[in-house]
């Protein structure tokens, strides 16, 4: 039996704060979801006060008999606290929060007109009790169980230990292959009086409910540590980890404290050809980005008001979705007398929720303490967004026409200067792709397309 150690244990405040929002116009055309990375996990957050509610992506690829998942947790946690989720949320979440491209057009310079701003917007079975010989090759290596239920698909263990040594054996024995190395890993945890949550496929439930694919599992608990394990998540794994972390507070942005937090580039504008390769492109700059600090780091790629988004890189998730993710306090939150509903808002969109998007690319000498986290109390949003400007392509027959040939020249090239800094690429590699799509205007392109007399009397 092989396992696969995954980080997920979270704790998040949250503070209100004013809040000031720039609205963003033009066409949300494309996004970068997680899916654009190898060996990432995804951790949904919600966090208030001390009560917590993880949702933990399962990115486990083979056979379900071989899935294991051994997860730090503050607390003992009984069969109540854990829930079996639908995939399709975290899905959601991703879309939601993903960088995004946004595209432009540009008028006619011979007749100007203002932009238009287009916004586009399982049941619970407890299990008979552990067999007595299970329970006592347990207590004999200093493990005690202390609790066992299945939950949707899987067979849960709650778990305690003396020392880490006792605990890798009984792991081991049961078919949790747990690598060597995670020993100190392990003690480390039994020092800070950290119980394990350990869950197996339980195959005759996944056949009965169906699915094809492993669920997320949700735990909620309450605990003042602000934190996520990431140190087992190294363990077994090969090369580079990235993580995304989606954390729903009450207000304010989400930083890690023992790590720099920084934001992504945003704003820039790209060179149309863009729009086909955005994934590919977004994954260079990311790794580009990475590349400053090491290879490493904690990077927010969104943070926003869910009430609304500007533009909306798929549909606001609804309060029941929210609820599923357990933010618990939406039914304590009322739409207050005579204050009007956000932009880009309904009434049935998310209340009273900030998002904080974090991705973390880590490994273990790089990231060598598990996260800690605070809410920093700023309201503003932020969001991981590239432009891309269609110059007009019209017919132009007026004297402005060749000044707007002339600046969308200079546009185009500060584009290739700009994609080939975010990425990596070279110029002349963005610079070719440019010239085989829109191209440049030569000099006879940039000619005023008017006679000279016509110069001398523009009245008439």
């Amino acid at each position: 039996m092989t396992s696969r150690l995954l980080s997920s244990a979270i704790v998040l405040s949250a503070t209100f704060a004013a809040t000031s929002a720039q609205a963003f116009c033009g066409f949300y055309v494309a996004k970068a979801d997680t899916d654009l990375f190898n060996q990432s996990s995804k951790v949904a957050m919600v966090r208030d006060g001390d009560r917590t509610v993880i949702t933990m992506a399962n990115d486990y690829q083979g056979e379900p008999e071989e899935f294991a998942m051994v997860i730090p947790v503050p607390q003992v946690i009984t069969r109540d606290q854990v829930h079996v989720s639908d995939p399709a949320l975290l899905a959601h979440l991703d879309a939601y929060t993903a960088p995004r491209l946004v595209e432009y057009f540009d008028g006619d310079p011979c007749s100007p007109v203002m932009y238009d701003e287009v916004v586009v917007t399982g049941s619970r079975k407890i299990r008979s009790a552990p067999p007595a010989p299970m329970i006592e090759r347990a207590k004999s290596l200093g493990v005690t169980i202390e609790d066992e239920f299945t939950v949707g698909e899987y067979d849960i263990l709650i778990l305690s230990a003396e020392e880490s040594e006792g605990l890798q054996t009984w792991l081991n024995e049961e078919g949790y292959k747990v690598p060597p190395k995670a020993r100190r890993t392990l003690r480390s945890y039994i020092k800070q009086d950290m119980k394990f949550f350990v869950a197996k496929v339980n195959l005759e439930k996944r056949a009965e409910n169906g699915s094809e694919m492993l669920r997320p599992i949700a735990v909620a608990f309450e605990t003042p540590k602000f934190m996520l394990p990431i140190r087992l998540g190294t363990v077994n794994a090969k090369g580079d980890q990235d993580l995304f972390v989606y954390a729903l507070t009450r207000g304010g942005q989400v930083e890690t404290t023992n790590y720099r937090t920084q934001k992504i580039p945003s704003g820039q504008e790209l060179p149309v050809h863009v729009k086909d390769e955005f994934g590919d492109v977004y994954r260079d700059m990311f790794t580009t980005v990475a590349d400053k600090e090491g290879g490493h780091g904690v990077f927010m790629e969104y943070a926003w008001d869910m009430s609304w988004c500007d533009p909306c890189a798929a549909d606001p998730l609804s309060d029941d979705q929210l609820q599923e993710l357990g933010v618990f306090w939406l039914n304590e939150v009322q739409q207050k007398p005579g204050r009007p509903m956000p932009r880009g808002r309904s009434k049935s969109a998310a209340r009273d929720v900030f998002i904080t998007r974090l991705h973390v690319r880590y490994d273990a000498e790089s990231f060598p303490e598990d996260l800690r986290f605070k809410t920093t109390g700023n309201r503003d949003n932020f969001q991981g967004r590239y432009v891309l400007r269609h110059a007009f392509d019209g017919e132009m027959s007026c004297p402005a026409a060749a000044e707007y040939k002339e600046q969308v020249n200079k546009r185009r090239e500060t584009e290739v200067k700009t994609l080939a800094k975010l990425t990596g690429r070279s110029r002349a590699e963005i610079r070719s792709k440019v010239e085989d799509t829109v191209g440049f205007y030569s000099a006879d392109d940039m000619e005023p397309d008017t006679k000279w007399w016509n110069q001398i009397w523009k009245d008439d």
